[in-house]
C-alpha cells in the first residue's frame, strides 16, 4: 500500500475546475460560460481519474468508486457545457445525480476530513434533489435558483476540501 499523496495535478485540476466552473456560472455570454464549463469538466475528469488510481493504491475502495462514477457524471455535464442551458438540462440532471452518488459514496468512509465529507453530503443532498425534479419534469435548468445554483458554493467548497487533503500531510 503506497503512502504519498496524489499527484499534484489532481489539486491542480480541482482548484481551476472549482473556480472555472463558478466563473462559468456567472459568464455574462453563452459562449464564455460554455468555455469555462468545458474547461471546468476536463480539469475535474482529470482529477478524478488521478484520486480515483490514488485510492486504489491506498485500499480506499469505495472512495475511488466514488472518484469514478463522478467521472461517470462530470462528463454528462460536461457533454453539455456548450448547448443551451434549456437543451442541456437532462444531461445535467443525469450528472447532478450521478454527482451525488459519487460525493456519497466519497465522503461516507472516514478518508476525508470530517468537513470536507459534511459538505460532500449537503452537496449530494442538494444535487440528488435537483436531479430528481428534473426527472420529475420540472423545467429547472444548470442555472436555475435556488437549485442547483445554491449547490454550487457548497461543492465548490468540497472541491477545494478534496484539493486541501490531497496537499495534506498524511497522517500515521
Amino acid at each position: 500500500m503506497s503512502t504519498e499523496r496524489p499527484s499534484t495535478v489532481a489539486p491542480v485540476c480541482l482548484v481551476v475546475g472549482a473556480l472555472l466552473g463558478l466563473a462559468g456560472s456567472f459568464a455574462p455570454s453563452a459562449s464564455l460560460r460554455g468555455l469555462a464549463w468545458g474547461i471546468d469538466g476536463t480539469a475535474l475528469v482529470v482529477a478524478a481519474a488521478v484520486l480515483a488510481i490514488h485510492c486504489l493504491r491506498r485500499d480506499y475502495q469505495t472512495v475511488a468508486a466514488g472518484f469514478l462514477v463522478f467521472i461517470a457524471g462530470q462528463t454528462l455535464v460536461l457533454s453539455g457545457s456548450a448547448m443551451t442551458l434549456e437543451a442541456s438540462s437532462p444531461l445535467f440532471a443525469a450528472g447532478a445525480a450521478l454527482w451525488a452518488a459519487a460525493l456519497v459514496l466519497i465522503s461516507a468512509p472516514r478518508v476525508m476530513p470530517l468537513a470536507v465529507r459534511i459538505l460532500g453530503g449537503i452537496a449530494a443532498v442538494l444535487f440528488a434533489l435537483t436531479a430528481l425534479q428534473v426527472f420529475a419534469g420540472s423545467g429547472l435548468t444548470p442555472l436555475s435558483e435556488p437549485l442547483p445554483f445554491m449547490a454550487y458554493p457548497v461543492f465548490v467548497l468540497t472541491l477545494f476540501g478534496w484539493a486541501w487533503w490531497c496537499r495534506a500531510p498524511e497522517k500515521h
